[in-house]
């Protein structure tokens, strides 16, 4: 199929850029740490809202691991926000996403429409409760490319558009669930309870796959704290149907104008990733979760992050070295099934995420990162330049994935992607 025959055609774009090399990198400088994912301090606005549409088209090549020519890629996209009051004290909250590619992952259908969010949420006039009805995109966390207490992310992702982690958080599909918030100048508590709908996830490129969102009953606990100017924190305890509760917290702190740190822990007692991968009958085991990290921002809009990541549940490197000197296949599997879950696949990683604002032109941004894999010596490296005009962008994106064949990068099965993409928003 041809980009031109796609069910949206968005953009033609026509730029033609030099290959770079990869690029390590870094963080959103216009990302504002201290801010927590259900730590609302006041009451929600229920104004109405102009809906926020884009279309985008990508078009790029990539060179193959496996074999000695590359392929074209072509994408098409359709993106719709919307928020609106629907009565006294409610409102309307709806994101949805289409996508078609080109070429379609194996078994997969090229047109994939994901349902991020869709529910009714009701706060009476001046009012601190709120309650929200359906499906939900509940994202906790304040680490960059990994979250112990970001509960709701697994299966979540229906089409892989982008390496960013970022983009990751936005794009997946969000929960059917039943949330309560009470909320106060300085904090919040919620209470979300998430029901079991279906057992599998679905092929189907348009089905709302609830199985993948809703295939256990869950309920969670936010407590999050505004302890000062300088300092917020979030306290969190959750629980899936035939497992032992879970505790988390975060926390973000501004240690200068130009500095801010950010630590976020989960703890709890679960199988191993590799008996969860097996499906062995094995007993669990109680384990930490951990990612911190510091972000400096320099005058001339640069900012760095570097952030240390940790998953007790993930082989160490004795096990990892074992695994691949009695079985590869399974370690092939291992790693399938982490980038699936979105789980830490090392013990130990790390990550480098830097954004520049205004490089060269005043309309210029440049965001880059670089993923570091210490268990099996692999990475991912990945850049974009972008451009931005009052209603449309255009950007450039290089990937690069590094590593040996059953490394978690190496297995990926593009040695390079060059995308180059036009956004149109309306």
């Amino acid at each position: 199929m041809r980009l031109a025959n796609m069910t949206f055609v968005s953009l033609a774009v026509g730029l033609v850029l030099a290959a770079a090399q990869p690029v390590f990198a870094a963080a959103d400088a216009e990302a504002d740490a201290l801010n927590l994912e259900g730590a609302a301090t006041g009451p929600v606005s229920t104004t109405n809202k102009a809906p926020k549409i884009f279309f985008e088209g990508a078009l790029g090549n990539a060179s193959q691991r496996y074999q000695s020519d590359s392929r074209e890629l072509g994408r098409a996209t359709f993106d719709l926000s919307y928020t609106a009051p629907i009565g006294q004290g409610l409102r309307l909250v709806l994101s949805d996403r289409v996508d078609n590619i080109h070429p379609a992952d194996g078994g997969a259908d090229s047109t994939v429409n994901s349902l991020r969010e869709a529910y009714v949420s009701w706060q009476p006039q001046g009012g601190n409760t709120v309650l929200e009805f359906g499906r939900i995109n509940l994202r906790y966390g304040v680490a960059y490319g990994y979250n112990p207490t970001d509960f709701f992310r697994d299966g979540s992702l229906r089409t892989l558009t982008s390496a960013d982690p970022f983009a990751l958080r936005d794009n997946r599909l969000g929960t059917v669930m039943l949330r309560a918030q009470q909320l106060w100048p300085t904090g919040s508590l919620s209470f979300a309870y998430s029901p079991k709908l279906q057992s599998r996830p679905s092929a189907d490129g348009w089905s709302l796959d609830l199985g993948a969102t809703n295939n256990r009953d869950r309920v969670l606990l936010a407590l999050g704290t505004q302890i000062s100017q300088r300092v917020n924190s979030q306290v969190l305890l959750y629980k899936e149907d035939g497992a032992s509760p879970t505790v988390g917290a975060s926390v973000t702190a501004l240690l200068s104008d130009a500095a801010t740190a950010h630590a976020e822990w989960s703890r709890g007692r679960e199988p191993g990733l590799l008996t969860r991968t097996l499906a062995l009958p094995v007993a669990s085991t109680t384990e930490n979760r951990f990612a911190a990290g510091l972000t400096y921002t320099t005058l001339g809009k640069l900012s760095v992050t570097a952030e240390y990541q940790y998953n007790g549940f993930a082989l160490g490197k004795r096990d990892w070295a074992n695994l691949g000197a009695t079985s590869p296949l399974t370690q092939v599997a291992y790693l399938v099934d982490a980038q699936r879950l979105q789980e830490l696949a090392p013990r130990q990683a790390y990550l480098i995420y830097l954004t520049q604002k205004g490089l060269g032109l005043k309309d210029l941004d440049l965001t880059a990162f670089l993923r570091i894999n210490p268990l099996d010596k692999s990475r991912l490296a990945w850049v974009e330049l972008r451009h931005h005009w009052p209603s449309f962008d255009l950007a450039f994106q290089l990937q690069q994935n590094m590593g040996r064949l059953t490394s978690e990068f190496g297995i990926l099965p593009d040695r390079r992607v060059m995308q180059v993409l036009g956004t149109y928003y309306f």
